[in-house]
């Protein structure tokens, strides 16, 4: 049985992560948790809405209703590299060469490796954002689709339509498609080469969480009482293909995953706390953690490929050794 390192906190987990290998855990209320040799607290933003891993994986990068972006390092120093005056930051990644860009209301701002900051405006709200895997380009989640625009240069952004509002985004790990959650309870994609649709329905509920699996060939979700996985191996991705259905409890809703960082195996996060690590090939299931009190909202395996730290939306924290 693996064995459980608890962190018992106050409040919502946005986001756990390893930063140079050192678990930390950043709550609602701005405050940057690490387990480094004891419990240590940095203060981040006033009130933290979003949250993402730096390329180098040393730096948490969040954005708050503070109207400010910080880069937190794994020693523990938060400091401020992007501000938007009074406008909440609802959306942060982290680019190339230490790039980085955030969403403010109806404007994308991209902040580039030698510091110009860029402003990209759109009809409506940004709701996602994220960076494409090769080049400088980014993928805006808007009402109505996507936007792609090339930060670095002046030229014409991409537009990719499909009704109704799109509020999270990622690329595949080849940078072939994109893929958007909706408020709907779907996922829609395209295929950039020929902007082709993939159309994800049948969720019960809203999906919030998205994890790739190593060399991209499947997607694993949340929104259902399973992990739902699309498998991305053929041109045209899911099309025409089901998806797998991992870790079925019932009624009981998978709220978070996180692929393994090389093998086809998910690890999966219930409303209930429970987690579980789920082999895409048989279906095989490991017990990670048992149920707990909030739903788990956020996990993450280390690049050992030894531990999973995780965060739940009731401040139960801690990391999972599963080579115990």
């Amino acid at each position: 049985m693996p064995t459980i390192a608890p962190l018992d906190l106050d409040g919502h987990c946005v986001a756990a992560v390893f930063l140079a290998d050192i678990p930390h855990f950043a709550l609602a209320d701005g405050t940057v948790h690490r387990l480094d040799h004891g419990h240590k607290t940095v203060q981040a933003n006033d009130g933290l809405l979003c949250a993402a891993l730096d390329l180098t994986g040393t730096k948490l990068i969040t954005g708050g209703e503070d109207g400010k972006v910080f880069a937190t390092g794994a020693d523990g120093t938060a400091t401020v590299v992007a501000e938007a005056g009074r406008k909440w930051i609802t959306s942060v990644a982290a680019g190339p060469q230490g790039a980085l860009a955030y969403a403010t209301g109806r404007s994308a701002w991209v902040k580039l490796p030698d510091g110009k900051l860029k402003e990209f405006s759109h009809p409506r709200s940004v709701e996602g954002i994220a960076f494409a895997p090769k080049g400088m380009r980014i993928g805006v989640a808007r009402y109505n689709g996507a936007t792609l625009h090339f930060p670095a240069t002046e030229g014409k952004p991409t537009e990719l339509e499909w009704a109704g509002a799109h509020t999270g985004i990622t690329f595949s790990p080849d940078g072939n498609f994109l893929v958007t959650t909706m408020q709907e309870n779907a996922l829609h994609g395209w295929k950039l080469a020929d902007g082709k649709h993939m159309r994800m329905s049948g969720y019960p509920s809203k999906v919030k969480s998205l994890s790739w699996a190593a060399r991209g060939k499947w997607l694993a979700s949340s929104g259902a009482p399973a992990a739902i996985v699309w498998p991305f191996q053929a041109k045209d991705g899911p099309m025409g293909k089901a998806p797998l259905e991992l870790g079925t409890r019932g009624n009981t809703m998978v709220t978070t995953v996180a692929c393994h960082p090389s093998e086809d195996i998910a690890a999966i996060g219930y409303e209930d706390g429970m987690v579980l690590a789920v082999r895409f090939a048989d279906a095989k299931e490991v017990l990670l953690r048992r149920p707990g009190k909030g739903a788990i909202t956020a996990l993450m395996w280390d690049k050992a490929e030894r531990r999973l730290v995780f965060g739940s939306e009731a401040g139960d924290c801690g990391v999972i050794d599963i080579s115990a």
